[in-house]
């Protein structure tokens, strides 16, 4: 298994059709030439020694030609977040040289001198490949050959190097997306970064299904909006700050008029209600996708498709209605447990830590191993519950949970009331240290644009839907909430400021 044979068999059916587009500078490939230039470009990758190949760019065609084309020379693909520091991006690059890194322009000059790192610009990268002919060798199909090795966020410690092999990549592929499936007519808008594990599958799943792809480098609501309605998206990414964006940016407008967008999936966070509930009355006749996944789980592990979006929203019973906030339930081939804190598998509506196994996870980190236990399970990190119909609902990651009292208090939980007070428009809910319970609640709430609260207001509108145990004893109001590039919410900067005053 290799995920080139995944564009062996694109460019065989459809060579001639585009695959990808850049909006930055209009430019585009086709399928037989992103097969093409992957062949050199491998060359090219071999013939320098190394023995890793890294992007440190934002969304180009050097995405696609430097992701297959690492498949094909058999050198694990590292895309590096090019958000973080000037420190932080060397901590990475040491870590996976000797490497062939594909960069900006300007970043360039900073490796010269150095054996071990060979920079190169993405416009010069192109043009080697697009210009040479000569190919590499027929790629290995070695199943446990590594694929990608993707960094995590780091949101509670310093990234650990996810491995993705070749058979969890193709494995996620094959089950959940058909070969040819989309029309001459389909186009995909991608806006999530490379270095996402949502980035790379956007590409392997819209390079086998034969969608054109519409690559936006740099998000902005206002250039989404555009690009959605000029290119006549018909399917998008994005995550949930994304999607918040967007809905402020149409804020007056009675439709999103959009109406060739027939799907539009969102994952890599917590989706507020009322976003999309919003999001679904401006785009009435676009399918909604919520997807859940992780880096170590090859992405999407579960999903609340359109048909229960709708069916939800029109449900009169609370118990059905709730599931328009969850993830859906697992794709085929994936199997979900929920379990306590001694490993003991849980009912419905019972909250816990999230185990997941099935062929696409992988669970393995490089200079740690396998975390997967021996029978395949693996733990994500992740809690939350499921309902009596499978249903899989989040409530954040298990180091966020605050133990007051002995008793273990869900931070979402508390973020979701909060959301629905009329003033609120983002909120973070964090423990911070307290003498007589442990822990306590406090609370960093957004307001919306012209609106006010008082710290009584929104903690008696807690209490009358909750129990006075969850009520925030400490609310602080900031202008925004910090999250990183994929939309995750960095908690602990959020409670590190409480803690500094």
């Amino acid at each position: 298994m290799n995920i080139m044979m995944l564009l062996e068999m694109a460019q065989s059916a459809f060579p001639d059709r585009v695959a990808f587009k850049n909006a930055d500078d209009d430019t585009s490939i086709t399928f037989a030439e992103l097969y093409r230039q992957s062949g050199t470009a491998a060359l090219e990758f071999q013939r320098s020694g190394s023995s890793h190949m890294s992007i440190l760019d934002v969304n180009s065609l050097a995405m696609p030609v430097g992701l297959f084309g690492s498949a094909w020379a058999g050198l694990p693909f590292v895309p590096i977040n090019y958000r973080l520091t000037a420190a932080e991006i060397e901590a990475l690059v040491s870590r996976v040289t000797p490497t062939y890194l594909i960069t900006e322009p300007q970043r360039v000059a900073g490796y010269e001198g150095r054996d071990e790192v060979k920079a190169v610009a993405r416009s010069e990268f192109l043009a080697t490949s697009a210009a040479a002919s000569e190919q590499a060798q027929p790629w290995s199909m070695d199943p446990e050959d590594l694929a990608v090795l993707l960094f995590t966020s780091g949101t509670t410690g310093e990234p650990k190097a996810a491995v993705l092999r070749q058979k969890h990549m193709v494995s996620y592929i094959l089950s959940s997306v058909e070969f040819a499936g989309a029309g001459e007519d389909e186009t995909s808008l991608v806006c999530v970064p490379p270095y996402h594990v949502a980035g790379i599958t956007a590409v392997l799943s819209s390079v086998y299904s034969g969608r054109r792809v519409v690559q936006l480098s740099n998000f902005s609501a206002e250039r989404w909006i555009e690009l959605a309605r000029s290119e006549g998206i018909t399917s998008a990414f994005v995550v949930p700050t994304m999607l918040a964006r967007i809905v402020e940016a149409l804020e007056g407008e009675s439709s999103a008029n959009m109406p060739k967008l027939g799907s539009l999936s969102f994952g890599g966070g917590k989706m507020p209600l009322p976003v999309l509930e919003r999001a679904m009355a401006l785009f009435p006749d676009t399918d909604f996708t919520n997807a859940y996944g992780l880096t170590e789980t090859s992405s999407t592990i579960s999903v609340l498709g359109p048909e229960e979006h709708r069916e939800c929203a029109a449900s009169d019973d609370d118990y059905v209605k709730r599931r328009l906030v969850s993830v859906g339930v697992p794709l085929p081939g994936i199997e979900i447990e929920i379990r306590d804190d001694h490993g003991t598998a849980l009912g419905a509506d019972q909250s816990g830590e999230i185990f997941v196994r099935g062929e696409q996870v992988s669970g393995e980190y490089r200079g740690i191993g396998k975390l997967t236990d021996d029978d395949g399970w693996f733990p994500t990190k992740d809690r939350g519950f499921t309902d009596t119909e499978g249903f899989l609902f989040l409530e954040g990651r298990a180091d966020d949970v605050i133990v007051r009292g002995g008793e273990n208090l869900s931070p979402g939980e508390i973020e979701d009331v909060l959301l629905q007070h009329s003033a609120v428009a983002d909120i973070a809910v964090v423990g911070i240290p307290d003498q007589q319970w442990g822990e306590g609640i406090a609370a960093v709430v957004v307001l919306k644009a012209g609106a006010q609260a008082e710290v009584g207001e929104l903690q008696d509108w807690v209490k009358q839907q909750m129990r006075s145990s969850r009520v925030p004893q400490l609310i602080r109001f900031a202008d925004e909430l910090p999250y990183n590039a994929t939309g995750k919410l960095l908690r602990r900067e959020v409670k590190a400021s409480l803690l500094s005053e």
